[in-house]
């Protein structure tokens, strides 16, 4: 188990269900440099303990090129930052059959580059995430409201939502502008109070806000919510074996297939495009892609400077994803 700390933040309690304000707790923070610093039940996950942790990443550009530094874990009486600038690789392998596992639950808030990182950087493939970016936009839809993209709402602005926590987060974009000052800001060490601060509260929200995103999603939409975030976590990682060995996605559970109702199936497909032909499929002001985007109900991504630069990622309902292939070919040979 990881020494004591000296550092210490509050995380709120699992919601009332008597709908009381939420209570926060102190729980100390660990900066780890060696896998036995964190705990058992975490680097050898099993199906009799089945756990639930907030979790990201940071780095310098983090994508397949970029540098990973911190990985942040929030338990419910601690949080550890994983210092994979100290701790090396050997420390963050030691972490992947836990991030591989079906066994622990990874809160994340849009899961695509860190997925990206540890993919090419460390060969992790994440799995088993549950993304609060794409149960937001579920949530949405299941109550009635217009259909967010997937990518909607910002860390920033979930945290401010009351729904699920009702908080202003002015740090976030006080760690922005240093950030832009100086792109190497998490690679410095010793780590300093700020940087500790900002990389726990990254975290220190992300449980309380999946039980109340849990308290609202419909088993429709939690079947949605798990799909999709299989898909996310490789969309950006596709080498040659076009994702062969990554773990397969269910399929539609027995108790939604009901005549009329049922889901449909999604895919995520990548699409090549050819050398010179990606200002086309973007558009001046990114006008074309998301004409796209707009008539059809999937939802695209481009790799863009931080890769990959020749493709783009759909994702959604089989014939969603086939209209806006059709459509992104057709603005390849300036047809639509």
């Amino acid at each position: 188990m990881a020494s004591s700390s000296s550092h210490q933040t509050s995380i709120p309690l699992p919601p009332d269900p008597g709908g009381g304000k939420p209570l926060d707790h102190e729980v100390p923070i660990h900066v780890v440099t060696e896998s036995s610093q964190l705990p058992a039940e975490f680097l050898n996950p099993s199906a009799e303990k089945q756990l639930i942790i907030g979790f990201d990443c940071e780095g310098v550009d983090l994508c397949r090129h970029g540098t990973l530094c911190i990985m942040q874990l929030a338990f419910p009486d601690a949080i550890y930052l994983v210092d994979a600038v100290k701790g090396g690789e050997s420390l963050i392998q030691a972490c992947k059959p836990a991030l591989e596992s079906s066994h622990i639950t990874k809160v994340i808030h849009d899961c695509k580059r860190d997925s990206e990182a540890l993919f090419f950087q460390f060969g992790i493939k994440l799995h088993n995430v549950v993304d609060t970016q794409i149960a937001y936009s579920q949530i949405e839809e299941q109550e009635g409201r217009i259909r967010l993209p997937d990518d909607y709402i910002s860390f920033v602005g979930l945290l401010a939502d009351p729904r699920y926590c009702g908080i202003s987060y002015l740090e976030k974009e006080e760690v922005r502008v240093l950030l832009r000052q100086d792109p190497m800001f998490w690679t410095y060490r010793p780590l300093s109070e700020m940087m500790i601060r900002a990389a726990a509260d990254d975290v220190r929200f992300l449980l309380h806000i999946y039980y109340k995103m849990m308290e609202k999603l419909n088993q429709r939409s939690l079947w949605y919510l798990a799909v999709r975030g299989m898909f996310y976590c490789r969309c950006f990682c596709i080498n040659e074996n076009d994702y062969a060995d990554w773990p397969h996605i269910p399929p539609i559970p027995d108790n939604l297939i009901i005549e009329d109702t049922a889901p449909e199936e999604e895919i995520l497909s990548a699409l090549d495009v050819p050398p010179g032909k990606m200002g086309r499929v973007i558009g001046r002001r990114g006008a074309s892609i998301l004409s796209v985007k707009e008539s059809c109900n999937a939802e695209i991504f481009i790799g863009g400077a931080k890769g990959p630069p020749d493709k783009v990622f759909i994702v959604g309902p089989v014939k969603q994803v086939r209209k806006a292939e059709a459509m992104l070919r057709g603005k390849m040979l300036d047809i639509y």
